[in-house]
């Protein structure tokens, strides 16, 4: 009786950890497109912010988060995540103002992008936790692009499409189309070159 019992418990974690968010069950009030998932478990803020594409999925222990307050601040945020995108588990994507990933991206594991930071003013009364956040823009992931593993895109940043962005690598500044990046701060290594139909160095 006891062995049962277990496995009724664990036959319904498992099916509460394998749930997926869609149109068809979204107590979130994300805007889905069809044939869209997003896996549990993951923590959402603001879904009526949040816009997802058709065909387009996002992994476990996702966190989304549109601001709309923070302190006495107010803000009108935005996260747009196109068609054909595909987004692995444990990403972190944050906005105050707006982020936009564009169609037939692929964004690997443990991604954070955010179009804000905290104030870090050592004069400041308050510890950082609480005070002002800050935008130096928002962020655009161009169309077709790839994400490597555990790389972190920062305020401002805009990629253009068909790039690519090595592991580990921090963007801290934009880079145009079909652009190959690595390193912290990510740094342009190789272009797409369309006379060799292939990625060449950088000199």
């Amino acid at each position: 009786m006891i062995k049962k019992i277990k496995s009724f418990i664990r036959d319904k974690i498992i099916s509460l950890l394998i749930k997926n968010y869609n149109s068809s069950y979204n107590p979130f009030g994300i805007n889905f497109g069809l044939n869209s998932s997003l896996y549990s478990p993951m923590q959402i803020d603001g879904g009526e912010n949040i816009k997802i594409g058709v065909n387009s999925t996002i992994g476990r222990n996702a966190w989304l988060s549109a601001i709309e307050k923070y302190g006495s601040q107010k803000f009108n945020p935005k996260i747009t995540i196109g068609d054909h995108v595909n987004i692995g588990n444990y990403p972190c994507i944050t906005a105050i103002e707006e982020i936009t990933i564009e169609e037939c991206c692929l964004l690997s594991e443990y991604v954070y992008i955010s179009d804000h930071t905290h104030g870090i003013d050592p004069t400041s009364p308050n510890r950082i936790a609480t005070q002002d956040l800050i935008s130096k823009g928002k962020v655009v992931i161009g169309k077709n692009s790839f994400i490597g593993y555990r790389v972190s895109i920062l305020p401002g940043v805009i990629l253009g499409k068909n790039c690519v962005v090595g592991a580990h690598s921090v963007v801290t500044k934009s880079f145009p189309d079909y652009s190959m990046i690595a390193g912290n701060p990510a740094k342009l290594i190789k272009k797409y070159s369309f006379e060799k139909l292939q990625w060449e160095n950088i000199d």
